[in-house]
């Protein structure tokens, strides 16, 4: 009985910045990697970074230099801070435990 909440997501200005938090229940946290996904509507869901339990880091492309992923496990909670925010960075927000649970997603956009 896995569950991950997202929060944080909102309305922001390009150049603007957020940060995501996903807080896991039901699950021995520390030991799992934790990834971030997103979807733009049309578009197929998009992997954005993973961090590891020993807290190795990977990003997409299109986001390295401006998100960092990092997690508290005291907490049961990863976070994704986005920074210099893009319109192209518009988009639902997923949490996801490896391999297989998904929080319910958090809306991200990007507007002027």
């Amino acid at each position: 009985q896995v569950q991950l909440v997202e929060s944080g997501g909102g309305l922001v200005q390009p150049g603007g910045s957020l940060r995501l938090s996903c807080a896991a229940s039901g699950t021995i946290f520390s030991i799992y990697t934790m990834a971030w996904y997103r979807q733009a509507p049309g578009k197929q869901r998009e992997w954005v970074a993973t961090i590891t339990s020993t807290l190795t880091t990977f990003y997409v492309d299109s986001v390295k230099g401006r998100f960092t992923i990092s997690r508290d496990n005291a907490k049961n909670t990863v976070y994704l801070q986005m920074n210099s925010l893009k319109p192209e960075d518009t988009a639902v927000y997923y949490c996801n435990r490896k391999p297989d649970t998904w929080g319910q997603g958090t809306q991200v956009t990007v507007s002027s």
